[in-house]
Order: structure tokens, then C-alpha cells, then sequence
């Protein structure tokens, strides 16, 4: 799974004193019958108990929301549907799962054995539907070793429900304080030119973000003082971006060497790779999608013009730092939800081009799919405007509707450059993919994919287009940004389809 380093990112990072929101707030049970719930959620709240607590020798941490963190202190667990369970799936957020009925009554086991080579952790899959690590099946009656950091689905690989931490692992020795006192470390989501993305847990709220790791030694290494204030000044305009469909950033930790950039968790992947999965989109999919695209570009470069109008750089910054480079293309878009119609949330605009003083040229000399034809013509070394993102935005339109590029290097008549600069994409109107598709949306792509970018529609016009002129679509993307609270059913829900499931409610609502 690529990652985005979207952020991908906002919306319920509020941080409220609270004993433990693993806890349900409604005055109701806990989720599940557990015989320790994690420290790290816990957090230092309550009595201490009069007996010395066992050794946690690792724990789960909640990935499925339906779940809760686990501490592991004895030398064998199960986990099911079973009452004689350690962990027992009867919660009711659990048992309103679309996934509850292809859980087991007991699904898997965990075991601490001691063994020639050392002590190790094994997974036993028991379970009729299966049990994942790592996005693979185990197979019921088999045993999987277990390493810090593996991620444990139930039913189907996508249905994630924790990740297994060794509490002896030291994967995080060289982190500093300030970050591991407050946040507990994960998996390696992904990595870039920027550096890592690591999954990590709040402690204290059990709640999930992404954290960019960023090394400064990865800065362009001309970089003077000035340019490492505009980096850290970038970072926080960044975040403070409030927009359901930009990626939020919770947090900022800088240390001498190492910036750690925390941000919330999409986990419906990129764009993308939903469109190579899908082949394409119908039309009313891409206008649901494109429009949150637009709406989420429009507001960064309309944070980064009120926040940089006051200074002295503000002209140099604004046209050749701050709204010139946002490097869109479907990789930085990233989907909330596995649904089609799903949030949008835009992502890794603007600190690329502080990783590489050359970002632009070697995307130049690599494959340019998505620059404009300005930036093309002046090997990335000229001066732009917010117009190269609505170029972009053209090019990512283009391939939601029919699958594929409006440029590409399969073509044999025309090198990449040409056909850019030259706008060169018309013909493929007359193909059978561009049939279905209405003569609105053809104008808006030529609109976005004009050569001159005195002539190319800007972001506020694109959004009066009169292809987004589509109540029912906005009363859509207004229900996804802005979702209500869902009520629990008030009867058990029915059986459904092992395909069905994935990790939802029943009633799936994108937030």
C-alpha cells in the first residue's frame, strides 16, 4: 500500500482531557472482556493496584476501529466470538460489524514459547474464514511467527484489526523523547524522497496518525538560513490548513536533525491505485471526487496568499515557493473510505521542494505526466503560478474518466515533452472510452489542459463550471466532509456475505 504521504491529514484532532477513550463515553461497558487493557491507553489515570503488575511482554494496538488495545502478559491468549475467550469479540461495536458473523468463536491464538534459538511470539489461525498477517493468510491448524510491528486482519486482509507490538523490540531507540513520551511508535506505513511514514498511537486516546519523518541532511544542501525558516514557516501554515479535504497535521516535532510531521490516518489508499483497481470511473464518481479535489487545492492556495500577503517575500514566495510547486497527481490524493464515493483528502503539497533543490528538474528528466507545459519549457527553473495546479488537476480528471493519461511515453508518433507543450491529447476524444462521457466534462478537461496558462481556467472558475452545476453531488460531497453521528441499530443486524465485510459499520458513512 503506497502512502501519501497524504495525509496522508484533521478532522477529530481535538485533545480533550479524558480518562481513556477507549472506554465507551455513553455510559456502557467496555468493548470487550479483557484481562488487561493497555498502559499506553491507559496512560498513568486510576488507583494503583496493590499487587506488582505482571510483565506486559508485548501488546495489540487497535488498526479496525471496532477494536481495543490489549495488553499480553500471560504465555498463551485466544481471541473469538467465544465466551471462554481471553479476548472476546462482543462488544457493540463488534458484534454491528459487517465482518462479526465470519469471525470464529475462537479465531486465533497467540503463544510466548521459548524455543533453541529464543523466546518468540506465534500466531495459531483457528478460525473457518481466516486469520492475516501482513495481508496474508494464515490457514486454519497453521502457526505464523510473529515480529514487532505485524499487522493481524480477521476474515479478509483487509479487515485489519491490530498490530502486534514487542515490548523487547528497539526499533525505536533513536527516537527522541519528546515524541516517544507521547506518541507510541508503529510500523513503517511507507517511503520517499522525503523519508518514512510510520503508523503511531496517542497515548492517553488509543487514536491513529501517520508521522512523516523527515531528515534535514535530506534539505537541499545549498539551503541557506532563509530557506530553513520558510521550511519550518511551510510547515506551519500547513498546519494550520482546517479543511475536511486536506490532510491535517496534528503536530510538529523538530529536533536538530530530524523533523517529525504528525498527521492524521487515511486508510482507503491513493487515488491512484483505486483507478488501476477500478479501470476507471463512471462520471458521477470522478464529478464527486474532482470536485473535493478542487476545493481542497483552492483552500491551500488561499491560506498560503493570507498568510505570506504581510510579508516582505511575500511576491517572491508566493511565485516561486509557496503556490508554484504542489506536485498533484493521483499518488497525493487520498481516499477516506474502500467505497468509490468516498472523502477526499489532498496531500504532500509544498515540502518537496524543500527535500531537493532539484525536485522539479529531475521530475523533468524522469516522467513529467502530470507538470504543466510552462514548467516543461523552462527545465523547472522558471517562475509559475497556482495555474500549474489546475494543469494537473486536468491531467488527474482525465485519467478518473477514462483510465488512462492524456500524455505517455507509449506513444510512438511524439515524445513525452512534445505532446505537453504541445497539448497533443484531442484525438483520443474520438476514442470509444470518451463516448460515455458528457460534452461538460469534456470542457472541463480542455479547460484545465490549455497550454497557456494566461488562457487556463483558474480554481475558482472550474468550480462554477457548469459541469459542477449538480445539487444532488453537492448535497453528496457536503454529507461526506460533514458527516452526522450514526446511531448503533436498535435490533441485531442479519447475516451478510463474507464479501461484504470490511472494516465499517454495517451502514458505512465516510469520515
Amino acid at each position: 500500500m503506497k502512502f501519501v504521504d497524504r495525509p496522508p491529514h484533521v478532522n477529530d484532532l481535538e485533545q480533550k482531557p479524558q480518562i481513556n477513550s477507549c472506554f465507551p463515553t455513553d455510559g456502557s461497558q467496555p468493548a470487550s472482556s479483557m484481562e488487561t487493557l493497555s498502559t499506553d491507553c491507559l496512560d498513568g489515570f486510576g488507583s494503583e493496584p496493590d499487587d506488582v503488575p505482571e510483565e506486559v511482554w508485548g501488546k495489540l494496538l487497535p488498526v479496525g476501529s471496532s477494536f481495543d488495545a490489549f495488553d499480553l502478559v500471560k504465555d498463551e491468549y485466544t481471541f473469538g466470538r467465544g465466551e471462554m475467550c481471553d479476548y472476546q469479540f462482543n462488544s457493540p461495536q463488534m458484534v454491528n460489524h459487517a465482518c462479526y458473523q465470519a469471525y470464529s468463536k475462537i479465531h486465533f491464538k497467540l503463544t510466548k514459547e521459548k524455543t533453541s534459538s529464543g523466546i518468540h511470539v506465534f500466531l495459531t489461525d483457528t478460525s473457518s474464514n481466516g486469520t492475516f498477517v501482513n495481508g496474508e493468510k494464515v490457514g486454519k491448524g497453521c502457526k505464523q511467527f510473529l515480529s514487532n510491528n505485524d499487522e493481524i486482519a480477521l476474515a479478509l486482509k483487509r479487515n485489519k484489526a491490530f498490530v502486534f507490538m514487542d515490548s523487547n523490540a528497539t526499533d525505536n531507540g533513536d527516537l527522541p523523547p519528546e515524541l516517544t513520551e507521547k506518541y507510541t511508535m508503529s510500523k513503517v506505513l511507507g517511503r520517499g524522497a522525503c523519508g518514512e511514514v510510520r503508523l503511531a498511537f496517542l497515548k492517553g486516546q488509543c487514536k491513529k496518525f501517520a508521522i512523516k519523518i523527515i531528515k534535514k541532511n535530506k534539505f537541499s544542501p545549498n539551503q541557506t538560513d532563509q530557506q530553513s525558516n520558510q521550511v519550518m514557516n511551510e510547515v506551519n501554515i500547513l498546519k494550520s490548513l482546517s479543511h475536511p479535504c486536506i490532510i491535517a497535521i496534528e503536530d510538529v516535532i523538530d529536533t536538530d536533525e530530524v523533523l517529525y510531521i504528525v498527521m492524521e490516518l487515511i486508510e482507503g489508499g491513493e487515488l491512484f491505485d483505486r483507478v488501476v483497481s477500478s479501470g476507471r470511473f463512471d462520471e458521477e464518481t470522478t464529478k464527486c471526487l474532482f470536485y473535493q479535489m478542487v476545493l481542497g487545492v483552492q483552500v491551500v492556495v488561499k491560506t498560503y496568499l493570507v498568510q505570506w500577503s504581510h510579508t516582505v517575500l511575500s511576491l517572491q514566495y508566493l511565485h516561486e515557493q509557496g503556490i508554484s510547486h504542489r506536485d498533484l497527481k493521483p499518488e497525493n490524493i487520498l481516499l477516506s473510505g474502500e467505497s468509490n464515493i468516498t472523502l477526499v483528502k489532498v496531500t504532500d503539497f509544498g515540502l518537496s521542494k524543500f527535500v531537493d533543490g532539484n525536485t522539479m528538474l529531475k521530475t523533468f528528466c524522469g516522467t513529467p505526466n502530470y507538470l504543466a507545459p510552462e514548467v516543461l519549457l523552462t527545465a523547472g527553473k522558471g517562475t509559475y503560478t497556482k495555474s500549474i495546479d489546475c494543469w494537473s488537476l486536468g491531467v488527474i480528471l482525465f485519467i478518473c474518466l477514462v483510465g488512462y493519461p492524456p500524455f505517455s511515453d507509449d506513444r510512438n508518433d511524439m515524445d513525452l515533452p512534445k505532446q505537453i507543450t504541445g497539448g497533443h491529447y484531442a484525438h483520443y476524444f474520438k476514442t470509444d472510452e470518451w463516448n460515455t462521457v458528457s460534452d461538460d466534462a469534456k470542457s472541463l478537461v480542455q479547460a484545465l489542459l490549455q497550454t497557456d496558462p494566461e488562457k487556463r481556467i483558474t480554481l475558482n472558475d472550474a468550480l462554477e463550471h457548469s459541469w459542477f452545476k449538480d445539487e444532488a453531488m453537492k448535497k453528496t460531497v457536503d454529507e461526506l466532509m460533514h458527516p452526522t453521528t450514526m446511531q448503533p441499530p436498535a435490533s441485531p443486524v442479519k447475516k451478510r456475505k463474507l464479501e461484504d465485510c470490511n472494516d465499517s459499520p454495517v451502514k458505512k458513512i465516510a469520515a
